[in-house]
């Protein structure tokens, strides 16, 4: 059993990350933490394979956490969970010993791919590596292709972090202006858009202006938010 301890600061996004872990055969979800010092504290004093970490967290970084974590001798395996779209957090996380990465917003047969490549990993015993094609091997797993598993019909992974990198937690964007920035037709940003704000990861509200209808506008719904 993979024992996973799941940290992340909002607590719709922890519950919703310690379920999708919970339906995965052969792992256990034995701790939540919304704030980096919790899940330090928890490794501290808790058996755990493997760690599901935010980026942004309300006293840390993720990267802090994950660079204390090995800094006090915590091996356990660590997939960053964020919707951060920077290369260099990106290579933080790697040189600070991250195993695998995913990207918000994702459905829980993105997570569900992952998590099985990496019981595929964790389970596979050679035997003694005698040579390059039995490590390749064996790392093949944690590299398996991602698919787009629950996703509604019509939104594609592409299409969607497209949208999400538009977007920003302290100023909305209308279909229109999502469509222009990202080249899809404003019907294609409002079915995107919709999406988001169907599983709570954007809000709507509107926006007036000084003549004719007001226009729904988006963007990130604050974090710790429910």
């Amino acid at each position: 059993m993979i024992r996973t301890l799941v940290v992340d600061d909002d607590p719709v996004a922890l519950a919703a990350h310690a379920a999708y872990v919970e339906r995965v055969r052969g792992f256990a979800v034995v701790g939540r933490a919304p704030a980096g010092a919790e899940a330090l504290r928890l490794l501290a004093t808790t058996a755990v394979d493997l760690v599901l970490l935010d980026v942004h967290l309300p006293d840390m970084s993720g990267l802090d956490v994950l660079r204390r974590m090995r800094a006090a001798g915590h091996t356990c395996d660590v997939i960053m969970v964020t919707r951060a779209r920077d290369l260099e957090v990106v290579r933080a996380a790697v040189a600070f010993g991250a195993t695998q990465y995913l990207m918000k917003p994702f459905p829980a047969g993105v997570v569900r791919a992952k998590l099985e490549g990496y019981l595929a990993y964790r389970q596979n015993d050679p035997g003694p590596l005698v040579a390059q094609s039995d490590v390749d091997g064996m790392l093949d797993a944690l590299r398996a292709p991602t698919v787009d598993s629950g996703l509604p019909k019509g939104i594609s992974r592409e299409s969607l972090d497209q949208v999400c990198g538009v977007l920003a937690p302290d100023a909305g964007r209308t279909a229109v202006e999502v469509a222009d920035l990202v080249g899809v037709s404003r019907v294609t940003a409002r079915r995107y858009l919709e999406h988001l704000a169907d599983t709570g990861l954007t809000e709507r509200a509107l926006r007036y202006g000084t003549t004719g209808r007001p226009q729904v506008e988006y963007r990130w719904r604050p974090r710790g938010s429910t």
